[in-house]
């Protein structure tokens, strides 16, 4: 039968099925048809894959692209995802259970992106990025409602998100996180939960301690529950005061299973991430946190609100950017391939359908370009670093469409 497209000559990469080689992938009908060597094979088209990583389609597992509806926050999610070699993109704690039918019907139906949700244990969702603190304190969450409306739209409706940060905790102690919890529970998906300085604290009447939060809050957590934001250069995260990551993290992590996404976001600090992967806690995901106040967002005026605004980043970055950087540290490539397919595909639920190569999957394929020199990355904190290894996105298939990497959020890279 004649195919619909062969990807040829590749270095075709699954940890899933332990697949590294060169080799041509046949796509019929929207499906992985055949893997093998297919120059005999009639198709088409074809695409010339030669010095070219093709992977199972990635899914960044922390995106903001609720456009319009979280303000400025949020980002088109076919500029986050198809055309930045993405395929799934999991919008974390964007929708709630007041707005999750127009993430349903605004981005679900109609993205060519494979758009899914962490829902907001807040009733506002993730509104300006939380740059509103008091709408998202105990009043301002519906636990019932919530479940509710979580078991309704389980088809895109992928885990629970809340947030643990010392200014939240300032306000309100852990109780939000607690309920976030009940949430999870009563649906039986993860609680992701953010770690790092987010709200303001200077009208606090105390300050509380960072370490103190940390220890609250873990014991409240599950196997596959997750932690975000180990590499944050803002207090409140994984490395304590002292400059050592937290023994009861440790703890959560190499003992308990729970989890840990990178969510690169404004956080991302090369000193955190060398002290963090030192002590052994390798991510287990790797989302970019992209959003509309850490990126040049096209076609939008970079007015005064934008760049004094309180997540502001100050790197290019995107989700090929953080996996460069995770090589840069030392992670090998398998492992950081992992952390944007099979394992994302874990925490969905959904490995039988994404996250791999396998006959008969769905064709999300991505495809990636592996630059040799010298490059410059910049971490959030202002330092830099050089590389010799950087990944650049060259595009995509969902459902066996192809989708050429053109986003403007995708940044050019820096010759050292």
């Amino acid at each position: 039968m004649k195919l619909d497209t062969v990807i040829a000559g590749g270095r075709v990469i699954d940890p899933s099925t332990g697949i590294d080689e060169c080799t041509d992938i046949g796509i019929l009908e929207g499906k992985i048809s055949e893997i093998g060597d297919l120059s005999k094979r009639e198709a088409a088209s074809y695409f010339d894959a030669t010095d070219t990583l093709v992977l199972p389609g990635m899914i960044d597992t922390h995106g903001h692209i609720y456009q319009h509806v979280t303000g400025k926050f949020g980002l088109d999610p076919d500029l986050v995802g198809v055309h930045s070699g993405v395929t799934t993109v999991i919008d974390q704690g964007g929708p709630s259970c007041m707005t999750i039918g127009g993430f349903r019907h605004y981005l679900y139906e109609k993205s060519k992106t494979r758009t899914l949700c962490f829902i907001s244990a807040y009733l506002v969702g993730g509104l300006e990025g939380h740059l509103y603190p008091d709408l998202y304190g105990p009043c301002g969450v519906n636990p019932e409602h919530t479940i509710r409306v979580a078991k309704e739209n389980l088809d895109i409706v992928k885990g629970v998100k809340a947030h643990a940060e010392i200014g939240g905790q300032s306000r309100w102690g852990i109780e939000v996180i607690r309920t976030g919890k009940e949430i999870a529970k009563a649906v039986d998906l993860p609680l992701y939960i953010h770690l790092g300085q987010l709200w303001p604290t200077k009208d606090s009447a105390e300050i509380p301690d960072a370490d103190e939060l940390i220890e609250k809050l873990v014991p409240l957590m599950d196997p596959g529950d997750m932690l975000a934001h180990p590499f944050t250069r803002h207090p409140g995260g994984f490395v304590n005061q002292h400059g050592e990551v937290h023994p009861i993290l440790l703890e959560a992590v190499h003992n308990n299973g729970v989890r840990v996404d990178v969510g690169h976001g404004s956080h991302f600090s090369f000193d955190v991430a060398r002290r963090v992967l030192d002590a052994g806690v390798v991510p287990f995901t790797l989302g970019a946190d992209m959003h509309g106040y850490n990126v040049s967002v096209p076609s939008e005026e970079d007015d005064e609100a934008r760049k004094s605004n309180p997540f502001l980043g100050v790197a290019p970055f995107n989700l090929t950017i953080a996996m460069s950087e995770l090589l840069h540290l030392g992670v090998d490539l398998k492992s950081v391939i992992s952390m944007v397919t099979e394992n994302p595909a874990k925490v969905l639920k959904m490995e039988d359908e994404l996250g791999s190569l396998k006959l008969g999957r769905k064709a999300d394929i991505s495809l990636l370009k592996m630059e040799n020199g010298r490059f410059t990355l910049t971490d959030n904190s202002g330092g830099k670093e050089t590389c010799e290894k950087l990944l650049m996105p060259a595009g995509c298939f969902k459902d066996g469409n192809f989708f050429e990497a053109n986003s403007p959020l995708v940044p050019e890279k820096i010759v050292a």
